[in-house]
């Protein structure tokens, strides 16, 4: 359990998504910490390269076709898929928000990286790093969707979303539900607790291999939601998806990999399957790296159907052999089809890090996708 007082953890390097701004001479204080160095921009990856699995090019502007497994490569254009804009006579499903305070968790009372730092490389193990943490609140915000469609007391499908709220996914419902290519379902877009990567309340949430997180969700999320806002939620693992981008994908897999008897449905943009976990756990010892170094090759199939992407000019930090983000996701369809999952691996070329244009063409073909074979009421 965490002190009051500053620790410092030894854990694995940490991929910052936004290099800190450093500060000119004449405005820094005299006890400025000093700012991150910037990283270099991630180079430019071609999907044929050796080692990487074979893949179907797609006519640029297309996406992938709903009713098929395996490998695509998207063109360098990303057009918005229409289902991505507000259409005019179509049901427009209900939003409401609230907030969780960490002093009413029992899974995550809450911690923050110090104020003004960044994990330090540990001389002793350059994979490693040092990183300052300590107690902290937050505030987490919750969006719930519940489409014109529902009918008040019938167990309903839904998709759990990462660090939310996404307006987004709840646009492409509205669309989909109409057009009836996606059950009726209730959308829950959860914020993250705060920070990012290892040291911080995201990281934690997001990166540690463990059931944890998803029964935080089942335990203090959806009970609320359903007493709130007078839905109710379907048990039924075949009725219940993840979704997320980063960590959070990384994350939306673990919910289901620990729990399957909760989920079986799985999206992921750009996902983390690479070595954020913290504070180190010597079962999965290169964190979400495991997936596809041991974890999948090594366990018997679970209910589990994926769609996920990566984009070409995806994170890559060359100071271990743990955090090439292309490459954990070309690993995952790899081992993915070896062991005869249902999944589906967008390569998105002119693309970087969960990038918004490759969501807003992708995201209706990838709910279509993921719900493949769920029941549409006619």
């Amino acid at each position: 359990m965490l002190r009051p007082h500053h620790l410092a953890f030894l854990t694995l390097f940490t991929a910052s998504l936004v290099p800190a701004m450093a500060q000119t001479p004449a405005q820094a204080p005299a006890t400025a910490t000093p700012a991150r160095p910037p990283r270099r921009p991630a180079p430019t990856r071609d999907p044929n390269t050796p080692g990487y699995v074979t893949a179907k090019d797609l006519p640029d502007g297309a996406n992938a076709p709903v009713k098929t497994d395996g490998n695509f490569i998207l063109g360098p254009t990303h057009p918005a898929a229409p289902e991505m804009t507000v259409q005019d006579g179509v049901p427009h499903g209900d939003v409401y928000n609230f907030t969780m305070e960490s002093a009413d968790s029992k899974f995550y009372p809450g911690i923050a990286r110090e104020p003004g730092t960044f994990a330090r490389p540990d001389p002793s193990d350059p994979a490693k790093l040092v990183v300052s943490s300590h107690p902290a609140p937050y505030t987490r915000k919750v969006a719930v969707y519940v489409p014109k469609q529902y009918v008040p007391g019938t167990a309903t499908p839904f998709i759990i979303g990462a660090d939310g709220p996404d307006q987004m996914l709840f646009t492409a419902l509205d669309n989909l539900i109409a057009e009836k290519r996606v059950p009726v379902m209730i959308a829950i877009s959860i914020g993250n607790g705060s920070g990012d990567a290892q040291g911080s309340e995201r990281g934690l949430e997001y990166d540690t291999m463990s059931g944890k997180y998803a029964e935080f969700v089942e335990q203090e999320v959806l009970p609320r939601v359903e007493k709130d806002y007078h839905v109710k939620l379907t048990k039924d693992p075949d009725g219940r998806a993840t979704m997320g981008g980063s960590s959070g994908g990384s994350c939306a897999l673990i919910m289901a990999w620990y729990h399957p008897e909760l989920y079986h449905r799985v999206l992921t943009y750009s996902g983390t399957y690479v070595y954020q976990q913290w504070p180190y756990n010597p079962e999965t010892p290169h964190g979400a790296w495991e997936f596809h170094e041991h974890l999948i090759p090594n366990s018997p199939v679970k209910p589990i159907r994926l769609w996920m992407e990566v984009g070409d000019r995806d994170n890559l930090i060359a100071r271990d052999d743990y955090h090439d983000w292309v490459l954990a996701n070309e690993n995952m369809a790899r081992v993915l089809a070896a062991k005869g999952y249902h999944y589906q691996f967008v390569f998105a070329r002119n693309a970087g890090h969960t990038d918004r244009a490759v969501k807003q063409q992708t995201l209706p073909e990838a709910l279509e996708y993921v719900w493949q074979g769920y029941p549409i009421a006619k």
